[in-house]
């Protein structure tokens, strides 16, 4: 599988959603109903032959930590993503920060969801609806005041958030910041997950929770691979697309994006190689045309801002050129879900999957 430098890709989502200014943020931790297990689910015959839109519902799964309150192997010393040394003797207040709601997910999961202190707008999921946001209401924008309020004991981040200039004022005040690879892909969860674990003194952890999630991500793949066309003609040529409709943001994602390795665990033909997109960039007329798309995957919020499936096809109308937009093939899942790569890995490959390939069955349990 494909992978993007480390914080490119991430680098530029950041980018692109700072530049959507003030947005509804739905986000919400668990979708009304739930997911079948794709085994249980029954697939189509034809998956190129199905028409409509298909919501991937994950529901409201509890965190299921790897071990309970445990005690970690503090002080440590890390060298994190930048190259930076950083040492951590308190985690007692902990602080995990990123545009996907991954890292705190992964510190939760580690049974040490207790000492989160704050979130970040991304972090949706039930057992964090508490904590106090350290981000603005509607954007993805650290705040310096409000972290500093927290008095938080270590950072763990990455470089999707900003402004840079908040992380570093955190580390003039003498909090430990630790960055972590910003890229996000079934490739790399082993070793992000246990970059967070390092950080935090509890390795072994990391290294259990990183091949539970493997384990995990393993077996929901094969299962997949029972109800996925297995030839580059019969599999669904997909693209992602990320949506803004007030800011007027249409970007498709390509190559070292992380979606790319999303579609290939999905069983589905990922387009982008075909076309030579790579990361992130405005979609055109043209390179949607060229892609011949059968299936897009997106975020929820974003197809919800340009008013669903009608208002995508009338916002981009290159899309009646294509299968995809003529059988409105639009698989949706939460925006704090769909990228994370995370603990969280195989319930939405599952949740897509079932979406991808047996839709009835996907809204029956809605």
């Amino acid at each position: 599988m494909r992978r993007a430098s480390v914080g490119a890709v991430a680098s530029v989502l950041a980018m692109v959603i700072a530049g959507c200014g003030s947005l509804p943020q739905s986000h919400g931790s668990a979708d009304e109903g739930g997911s079948v297990p794709l085994a249980q689910a029954s697939a189509l015959a034809d998956p190129k032959a199905y028409e409509g839109a298909t919501h991937a519902a994950l529901g409201d799964v509890a965190i299921d930590p790897i071990a309970d309150s445990p005690t970690p192997d503090l002080p440590v010393t890390v060298t994190d993503a930048q190259g930076t040394k950083v040492t951590v003797t308190d985690d007692s207040r902990i602080l995990a920060l990123d545009i996907y709601g991954t890292l705190s997910q992964t510190v939760f999961d580690l049974g040490l969801g207790d000492n989160v202190v704050g979130r970040d707008l991304s972090t949706q999921f039930a057992e964090a609806a508490d904590l106090p946001l350290v981000t603005n209401e509607s954007s993805h924008d650290l705040v310096a005041e409000k972290i500093l309020a927290l008095n938080p004991t270590v950072i763990i981040t990455d470089t999707s958030l900003g402004p840079w200039d908040v992380l570093l004022q955190m580390r003039d005040a003498g909090v430990p910041v630790v960055v972590v690879d910003s890229t996000r892909s079934i490739d790399n969860i082993t070793s992000l997950t246990i970059q967070v674990a390092d950080a935090l003194g509890v390795h072994d952890l990391g290294v259990k929770l990183a091949a539970r999630t493997k384990s995990e991500v393993d077996a929901t793949t094969a299962e997949i691979a029972k109800v996925a066309p297995t030839t580059v003609q019969t599999k669904l040529r997909t693209v992602f697309l990320y949506v803004r409709g007030q800011a007027g943001v249409y970007y498709m994602f390509g190559e070292g994006s992380g979606a790319d390795s999303l579609i290939d665990a999905l069983g589905a033909y990922d387009v982008s190689e075909e076309i030579d997109w790579s990361g992130m960039k405005p979609v055109t007329d043209e390179g949607i045309i060229a892609a011949q798309p059968e299936l897009i995957l997106m975020m929820t919020d974003g197809l919800a801002s340009v008013g669903g499936v009608d208002g995508l096809l009338e916002k981009l109308p290159a899309l009646a050129q294509t299968p995809a937009g003529q059988r409105r093939r639009i698989v949706d899942m939460s925006d704090s879900a769909i990228l994370g790569f995370g603990p969280r890995t195989a319930e939405v490959l599952n949740a897509l999957a079932v979406a991808i390939y047996a839709p009835e069955s996907a809204k029956a349990a809605s």
